[in-house]
């Protein structure tokens, strides 16, 4: 899920509960792609007052959201397809191996 955030110079997008198996590579097409992680959080599931803006010891319970920020919306509406592309193809890798494990 993603929310579209505009000021006079700057655009930005918010993705949320970004699995923390694909946080780098979501980094890796930020940069390449003009942009930059303007913050990156860890947000308790449980208690919505817990944020912390590093990485907590113990991760289970968390999810991390990243807000996303380039002077052109082009850029973040490009980052925002990979990333849904992304994982498209997670969920769909993952089921088709939920399938085999079946049969």
């Amino acid at each position: 899920m993603e929310n579209y955030y505009s000021n006079n110079k700057y655009k930005s997008i918010e993705l949320k509960n970004v699995n923390k198996e694909i946080v780098s590579w979501v980094e890796n097409v930020v940069s390449e792609n003009n942009s930059r992680v303007e913050r990156k959080e860890w947000k308790s599931k449980y208690n919505s007052y817990v944020i912390y803006d590093y990485e907590p010891f113990c991760t289970d319970g968390f999810e991390i959201n990243m807000l996303i920020t380039s002077f052109d919306s082009a850029y973040l509406t490009f980052i925002n397809y990979l990333y849904n592309e992304k994982i498209n193809t997670i969920e769909y890798l993952n089921s088709c191996f939920e399938k085999s494990a079946v049969s």
